[in-house]
């Protein structure tokens, strides 16, 4: 195919066209974001104690002697003493501060008693996953996420074969629908279906909104919308689920809101044009011009009489047998699939889930961990703009890597490192999103990046059971979240650079860096660089 950019520069970069499709992307990524801490307050799991009932005939001292007290001071949450002993105790006259440690202990047979001092009902306190059933939680929290997995393979390759446009509106259709369907689950099981469903549509909508952006829009606008436009409005579409969740406590209202942002995104289908790019790569070259003819009339200038030049029909032919297969068979998206997302996703959801083991209120800290992702994406807009990529995302890596290391060290300073980490792992997650999109050729970018979030769902899948590792060592999942976030890194420099390149039309235009020892230690001087003032400020705060 021709030059692509060439053919459409005389739109400009700016025009009412172009600030149109901008602002109704950005505007259709917010039910996407709405969705994606649904695992988080859904699947909340407050403080809990084994139920005493009230035909115990037990005073409110001798129930709260019943429970055992565990080495944090806190009330045992899966086991309580024999009821009968303490009944006879009781009714003995003895008194409740008597030495009970020696009695005997059961399990909760008649149920918890939860804590509703943040949540009045969470997925675990109706179904009663804990305990026994504690295992559901975050095997429900991967469900979620292999549903976008899921996703991912699927509308990537429908994307590519019938349009961006009718995927975009079919996920964010989807995705209401499910949200609206998981408010009246009656059960556990059904509960996880409905929510696999759910993610399913979640990513593969952001995906699809990203793609349609950097095909259709060019130049710095396209930098501007990847880099800054579109993750800001993602954000501001989960800094709103904190705030819902904080005003409406009950988790089947919070999944009846969450299908809201979607239906109201849904008129934009007649606003919103398809890919002319992605029209023109698969030899509808007619319907591609009338886009942009249609956009010249509206940006108030004059098209060329030809815009595209026609191609061999063979050549369309190869473009359509492309498929997931061929980015397997070429060894710089095996990098990029495996390395800039699914390390980085563990990593970027491990901060998250480990939010949850922090003191204080959990709505104000997910949202303080939502809102550092805007001075993240703003940062990684700027650099963008000026800095290579892979400079750009090893910088921003190792502050993430950096600040979750220390949290070993300076306890005291937790949150404040966790927010750090979360801006330096966000920021390399933004600058990944540019790089993905620029190398990726336009004949398979939608599969690639699909592919890529395919691969990041699977990591996301995984974070859920970081949690777990701190019974073996309270700050082990840090450990595992710096040493991946490390590890992708390193192995970064083994991608080709695209800073201010040309996008490639097809897989052949893709080669891969000559790259040595020296190159890798280079490049992250490089990034020290960048990476200094950063690491000055922590230092002081130390």
């Amino acid at each position: 195919m021709q030059d692509y950019e060439k053919s459409v520069s005389f739109l400009g970069t700016w025009g009412s066209f172009q600030r149109r499709v901008f602002f109704l992307l950005c505007l259709t990524s917010i039910p996407s974001g709405y969705n994606i801490l649904s695992p988080i307050f859904l699947m909340a799991s407050p403080l809990h104690h084994c139920h005493i009932p009230t035909h115990s005939n037990l005073s409110q001292d001798w129930i709260q002697a019943s429970i055992p007290i565990q080495q944090e001071l806190e009330m045992s949450s899966c086991s309580r003493y024999e009821l009968d002993l303490v009944q006879n105790l009781s009714a003995l006259g003895s008194n409740p501060e008597v030495f009970l440690s020696s009695l005997k202990q059961e399990d909760c047979k008649d149920g918890w008693t939860y804590s509703t001092e943040y949540y009045q009902s969470t997925v675990v306190t109706e179904f009663n996953l804990v305990c026994r059933d504690q295992w559901k939680q975050p095997l429900s929290s991967s469900i979620y996420f292999l549903g976008g997995l899921c996703g991912c393979f699927i509308s990537g390759q429908v994307s590519d074969r019938f349009g961006r446009k009718p995927v975009l509106f079919g996920s964010i259709t989807m995705l209401s629908i499910f949200s609206g369907a998981v408010a009246f689950a009656p059960s556990w099981p059904i509960f996880t279906v409905l929510f696999f469903m759910m993610g399913l549509c979640q990513l593969s909508s952001y995906i699809v909104v990203f793609v349609l952006g950097s095909e259709i829009l060019t130049g710095s606008t396209r930098v501007l919308f990847s880099s800054l436009g579109l993750p800001l409005s993602y954000v501001i579409g989960t800094m709103l689920l904190p705030g819902t969740t904080f005003l409406v406590r009950k988790w089947r209202h919070q999944s009846l809101i969450m299908a809201v942002p979607g239906l109201a995104c849904l008129p934009f289908w007649w606003l919103v044009p398809e890919s002319p790019r992605w029209l023109a790569s698969c030899g509808r070259l007619q319907e591609a011009e009338l886009v942009l003819r249609s956009a010249a009339l509206e940006n108030k200038v004059e098209p060329p009489q030809v815009i595209f030049i026609p191609v061999e029909k063979a050549a369309s032919q190869n473009t359509e047998a492309l498929s997931f297969l061929d980015l397997l068979r070429t060894k710089n998206m095996r990098y990029v699939t495996l390395i800039l997302w699914f390390f980085l996703s563990i990593s970027l959801f491990g901060v998250v889930f480990n939010i949850s083991s922090l003191y204080g209120n959990p709505f104000l800290n997910y949202f303080l961990v939502v809102a550092v992702e805007i001075p993240a994406h703003a940062v990684s807009w700027l650099m963008a703009r000026s800095c290579p990529r892979r400079v750009s995302f090893i910088s921003f890596t190792l502050l993430g890597v950096l600040s979750v290391l220390l949290i070993l060290t300076l306890h005291s300073l937790t949150l404040f490192l966790v927010l750090l980490g979360k801006f330096g792992i966000q920021g390399g997650t933004a600058v990944s999103y540019v790089y993905t999109g620029e190398l990726s050729p336009t004949v398979i970018r939608n599969t690639e990046m699909s592919t890529c979030a395919m691969f990041s769902r699977l990591g996301s899948s995984i974070s859920p059971y970081l949690l777990q590792l701190a019974v073996f060592y309270q700050f082990l999942p840090w450990i595992v979240v710096g040493s991946l976030s490390l590890l992708s890194v390193l192995l970064c420099v083994l991608l080709p650079e695209t800073f201010r390149k040309p996008l490639p039309d097809t897989i052949q235009q893709i080669t891969l860096p000559q790259w040595s020892v020296c190159t890798v230690v280079l490049y992250c001087l490089l990034s020290v660089q960048y990476l200094w003032p950063c690491s000055n400020i922590v230092l002081e705060l130390v």
